[in-house]
């Protein structure tokens, strides 16, 4: 019986250390698990079966669990979504609209993107053989398509009125520059959708990548400046261009999405924010680079100045 009793003890602890990793995985999946992890830390299908009678996991979709109470929150599905989609899928359409607060409302069935034939109940899936790495992020701990890419798949269910809406709105947003924008058209040139945000960008005809902004870190090496960073984080906005030991941005500001009052008051209150942090903020029109040794002199004695303070 002694020993019976301590093979009992063995097993608690051991299935208490289980419980343990489970909890550790989960924790990074916003409460979710999916039956490979499960397996992976050493759990049995019988034990797996186990936790679900007595209600430490509950199934959520195929293969996916949550782990000691079912999802609640948007998030805790989103994330169960896109791990019962497999690898490389994404959250995707209205539902990544939504994490990326470009749509305020969460609707259900979740969307997500995949680029094989995997489609869970109770998921609307979309496979794409034009998804790729560098069109999917982790936002919020949910991997999404990122704005980008998003803009371009819900173009199709939004009218004229509706798309230029949205698209000022992202470009407004802390996720999403001109120039991620512009290079994502150009990789997809013959989808109708691309061909619609192209126009509004004012880019002409095949979009290419931005110009001004693609060509800024070459125009600072011919006129002597120090490389910038481009498309850095300051305080939670991306910025365009940043010179990091002087603390100065460059924002590289283009007519078409600065001309009107929102996007007027928009630039100024980021600008405040960066400001309030020690920052910098000088904005440079592509007109006005033309006259390089002026403006590129101007430029090196703000640096220069910063530096020596």
């Amino acid at each position: 019986m002694g020993r019976n009793f301590g093979q009992g003890i063995v097993t608690s602890q051991r299935g208490r250390l289980l419980d343990a990793q489970i909890a550790g995985v989960a924790a990074r999946q916003h409460g979710n698990i999916t039956y490979a992890q499960l397996i992976a830390v050493g759990l049995s299908a019988a034990g797996v079966h186990y936790r679900v009678k007595v209600g430490r996991l509950f199934h959520v979709y195929r293969t996916v669990y949550a782990v000691g109470h079912p999802p609640s929150t948007p998030l805790q599905w989103a994330s169960a979504a896109v791990l019962a989609c497999g690898r490389g899928a994404a959250l995707s359409h209205a539902s990544a609209m939504v994490l990326w607060e470009f749509w305020r409302r969460w609707e259900f069935p979740l969307e997500v993107s995949v680029g094989r034939d995997r489609r869970p109940r109770g998921i609307t899936v979309h496979r794409s053989s034009t998804l790729s790495w560098r069109d999917v992020a982790t936002h919020r701990g949910v991997r999404v398509t990122r704005p980008a890419r998003t803009l371009l798949d819900i173009a199709p269910r939004l009218d004229e009125k509706g798309l230029k809406r949205i698209v000022s709105r992202a470009l407004h947003s802390p996720w999403l520059t001109e120039s991620q924008l512009t290079e994502l058209l150009a990789r997809h040139p013959t989808m109708r959708s691309a061909a619609r945000i192209a126009e509004m960008i004012g880019l002409p005809g095949t979009p290419s990548r931005s110009e001004w902004e693609d060509q800024f870190p070459d125009w600072c090496a011919r006129n002597g400046l120090p490389q910038p960073i481009m498309g850095a984080s300051v305080c939670g906005l991306a910025v365009d261009a940043l010179f990091p030991l002087e603390k100065v941005i460059v924002e590289l500001d283009s007519w078409e999405f600065h001309k009107d009052r929102i996007a007027f008051e928009t630039d100024r209150d980021r600008d405040a924010t960066t400001a309030a942090a020690g920052y910098l903020t000088i904005r440079i029109t592509w007109q006005r680079a033309q006259a390089a040794e002026r403006e590129a002199t101007r430029l090196q004695e703000i640096l220069r100045g910063r530096r020596g303070r």
